[in-house]
């Protein structure tokens, strides 16, 4: 087992350093930030000091190395609009869509994951027939359509929940969440329906897809021969057979919803780091997009690294792979 984690921990370490490199010089290419945060109208003089200070009279490697340099020692760079530490900038964003995130992939998760295991088990039923329709649906409609439709029904028409924003927060260590608040609750429910809905289809047709194929398989014939009831199969059987799956798929989103909530963020003013980078990218904020970036090549890293861990553990088959 040892042996599986180093050989998995290099191969997140070469990962990690690959993107790093294609990161900073991807977003060193898209454009001079100079032109933005410096006005037109001032003196060249004034932007040779600028563009000094900032440290872009430097060759692109040197930018690097001092990038990685100043990495290994938790320092991110300071932002060029806001002139605060990128670290705190995106620390002070990050638990919004955080909770946003967790709320709508673990509801999806759970939800899917019941629905699409009923759909398994009866599969000619009006009830699955009808779960299935709608996991169509949340693959088909787009994203920001549902947005703007869930604000214009809930929102605007019956005035039933707030149209965007974060609502009240209270802190808990030292961390604003909104999510213990009834305000702040009231204000997650329409981004969270519409960050959940594509990843609640997706888990409804992977639980109903994995149920349907295991319950074809000997395992569960011998384990009705045995008379065990459909209940114990489910718990002792199935969850665990199509558990492999389902945390791939998990982990995958959690990272990918983390990353990519722009969006929803932007649609519902949720302010996180999605629509921060949004804003970033507007004004050509170097350091806080070459941060957002590595972080969310470290988020998906580290995901996959748990998720190798995980199926270690629960399947022995995949340590001895990795290690013959």
């Amino acid at each position: 087992m040892l042996g599986f984690i180093i050989q998995r921990f290099l191969q997140a370490v070469g990962v990690m350093a690959v993107m790093s490199v294609i990161v900073f010089c991807g977003v060193y290419a898209i454009g001079n930030p100079i032109d933005i945060v410096i006005p037109p109208e001032a003196t060249q003089d004034i932007r040779e000091e600028a563009i000094r200070r900032l440290g872009l009279d430097r060759p692109l490697y040197e930018q690097y190395f001092i990038f990685m340099g100043n990495l290994l020692q938790g320092d991110l760079g300071r932002s060029f609009v806001y002139n605060i530490p990128v670290l705190e900038l995106i620390g002070g964003r990050l638990p919004a869509t955080l909770e946003l995130v967790l709320i709508s992939v673990i509801t999806a998760t759970v939800l899917g994951v019941t629905l699409g295991i009923y759909a398994g088990y009866r599969p000619d039923s009006w009830l699955s027939k009808t779960i299935m329709a709608v996991s169509v649906l949340g693959f088909s409609v787009p994203s920001f359509w549902v947005g703007l439709i869930l604000i214009l029904t809930f929102a605007v028409n019956l005035g039933w929940l707030p149209a965007g924003g974060r609502g009240e927060t209270v802190e808990i260590w030292g961390v604003a969440w909104s999510f213990p608040t009834l305000n702040g609750l009231s204000h997650i429910v329409l981004p969270a329906i519409n960050l959940a809905l594509f990843k609640l289809a997706m888990m409804i047709r992977l639980a109903r897809a994995g149920t349907r194929e295991i319950m074809l398989t000997d395992t569960i014939k011998f384990a009705r021969a045995a008379g065990l009831s459909e209940g114990t199969i489910l718990r002792r059987h199935l969850l665990k057979l199509i558990s492999i799956p389902i945390i791939t798929v998990f982990g995958l989103e959690l990272g990918s919803t983390l990353a990519f909530a722009v969006v929803t963020e932007t649609i519902f003013s949720w302010p996180g780091v999605g629509k921060l980078i949004i804003d970033s990218i507007g004004v050509l904020d170097r350091p806080v997009m070459v941060a957002y970036l590595i972080l969310v090549a470290f988020l998906f890293v580290t995901i996959n690294f748990v998720i190798d861990l995980v199926f270690a553990l629960i399947d022995p088959r995949v340590r001895k792979g990795a290690t013959a």
